[in-house]
């Protein structure tokens, strides 16, 4: 499916660049949400201004270059028109990264429905895995009940989460 101004904002998957917070003082915007996000039309791509990011209506609308993200924070994001893609229930097409060092977790998409070697899911089930190892890298008395150093054993538990379809409880019983 091929999007643009009349279309991006249905059912769609679409992770936006950080801009510059100004933008939108030198550019009129094309649109006003409800909500008061402002939207400005290019050829290529819509630049979003924005205090709500992640679930935006029917959309999952996440905006790149921010470590930690504020909810009611205002940023400018772009995304050009080909970086938008469907969302539904049934597409396995979400994966998970982990970084250990950082103690951060992000749902990435396969790009032009291209062959992975990563775990595929459902964008719902992609972001049930996504709160349950943020659950995991936060806290630490859920492993008190283990003889085994906390990081290894986050490291052994997220690699099964992020590999199968097991449940968290199926995976902490096995160990």
């Amino acid at each position: 499916m091929k999007y643009h101004k009349f279309n991006f904002y249905r059912n769609t998957y679409c992770e936006f660049e950080i801009q510059n917070i100004n933008f939108f003082e030198e550019m009129k915007a094309h649109f006003q949400s409800k909500s008061g996000s402002y939207y400005y039309y290019t050829e290529n791509g819509v630049f979003r201004y924005s205090n709500h990011w992640g679930r935006v209506a029917n959309c999952r609308w996440k905006i790149q270059g921010i470590d930690r993200y504020k909810n009611q924070k205002y940023y400018v994001g772009f995304a050009n028109w080909s970086s938008f893609y469907p969302l539904n229930t049934t597409d396995k097409v979400f994966y998970l990264e982990v970084d250990y060092t950082k103690a951060k977790v992000t749902i990435k998409r396969i790009q032009n429905d291209s062959k992975s070697s990563q775990f595929l899911m459902t964008s719902e089930f992609a972001h049930q895995r996504l709160k349950q190892i943020q659950t995991l890298l936060r806290e630490y008395k859920w492993a008190m009940y283990y003889d085994e150093n906390i990081d290894v054993l986050r490291e052994k538990i997220i690699s099964e989460l992020i590999s199968t379809n097991k449940t968290l409880q199926q995976i902490k019983l096995e160990l």
